[in-house]
């Protein structure tokens, strides 16, 4: 054998030795990894076990297609607000507290949580714009409220206006808090369900959360109001009702997109003014206003969630409107 011959076999063992180390380190990796998933998912199923026992229930259930929607009632003023919650929010009760306790004292303000939200059971049924739409009116005949004013954030925008066009002669008044337009763009992408499912039944989201700090910190919550938000949020982030809306997003602002709220009906809008992500935000409120005899858009600075730093002003604001139009 000579010198060349020699060192390729040298050379050759080297390589193999090297990716054999590489392999197990490779291996290593993944180990850990996958015990480190595990013992994620494993914390994850133990606390939402110990932190269902802590929650406290509130408000009473009314029957809707069979199940328990939990419905929530403060103040027992002449007039009645309905108040609907924005997509994916975990206790719309507990975070619309601060806006009900402002509201409460002049008005009967029923907080309404939809299938999949709060204290409210889960269903299998389509999260259509017709099945939510359908389901919350059930629920509001069960309470026996037979006119009143119809008020919510967010996609609650794109649900009240076919809930308005369906039963017109309920609704005395619709308010939105930084509310959908049912012409808005971009709703028609796709979202990565799988993924965020995974994100909150693996254990992910509660660690990102934990390492992210608390969301209400600077809000004006109390400590207990915040603990049972969490507590709840841990429970039904990602659940099965509220992707399943998610995935009918899309073809919900499609189906909905030629809707206005009639002419005779009060609109009042309180609208994000610093939405950097649409330019648009603004004029689309102010074209929808513009449709209605009695419409007035509100800007204000603020988050999305206008009502958790905005309640004082949101409430002040409404009450003045309800005044001038009566």
């Amino acid at each position: 054998m000579n010198v060349t011959e020699t060192m390729e076999i040298k050379n050759g063992t080297g390589i193999r030795k090297k990716r054999r180390l590489g392999l197990k380190i490779i291996g290593g990796i993944l180990g850990v990894l996958v015990l480190f998933m595990g013992v994620l998912f494993i914390v994850n199923v133990i606390s939402k076990g110990v932190e269902k026992k802590k929650i406290e229930p509130y408000g009473q259930y009314v029957a809707v297609d069979g199940k328990q929607m939990n419905v929530f009632i403060q103040g027992s003023g002449g007039q009645t607000i309905v108040l609907l919650p924005g997509q994916g929010t975990p206790s719309p009760v507990l975070d619309f507290k601060l806006l009900i306790d402002e509201l409460s004292p002049d008005y009967r303000v029923v907080a309404i949580e939809p299938f999949g939200y709060g204290l409210s059971d889960p269903t299998e049924k389509a999260r259509t714009t017709e099945n939510i739409v359908s389901e919350i009116h059930e629920a509001v005949q069960q309470l026996g409220i037979g006119r009143y004013i119809l008020m919510g954030h967010s996609i609650t925008g794109l649900y009240g206006v076919s809930y308005v066009n369906s039963y017109p002669d309920e609704v005395l008044a619709f308010v939105g808090i930084d509310s959908s337009v049912p012409n808005q763009p971009g709703m028609d992408v796709k979202l990565p369900l799988k993924s965020m499912q995974f994100l909150q039944q693996s254990g992910l989201m509660r660690l990102l959360q934990k390492v992210s700090g608390d969301p209400y910190a600077s809000l004006d919550y109390d400590e207990h109001t915040k603990e049972q938000m969490t507590l709840i949020s841990n429970q039904v982030a990602g659940n099965a009702t509220m992707m399943d809306e998610l995935k009918h997003l899309g073809s919900n602002f499609k189906n909905g997109e030629q809707l206005t709220y009639p002419n005779d009906l009060p609109v009042l809008l309180f609208v994000q003014s610093n939405n950097e992500h649409n330019e648009q935000w603004v004029p689309l409120h102010e074209a929808q206003v513009k449709l209605s005899s009695q419409g007035l858009m509100i800007p204000m600075e603020g988050s999305h969630y206008l009502h958790h730093t905005k309640y004082k002003e949101i409430a002040k604001a409404f009450k003045e409107y309800m005044q001038q139009i009566q």
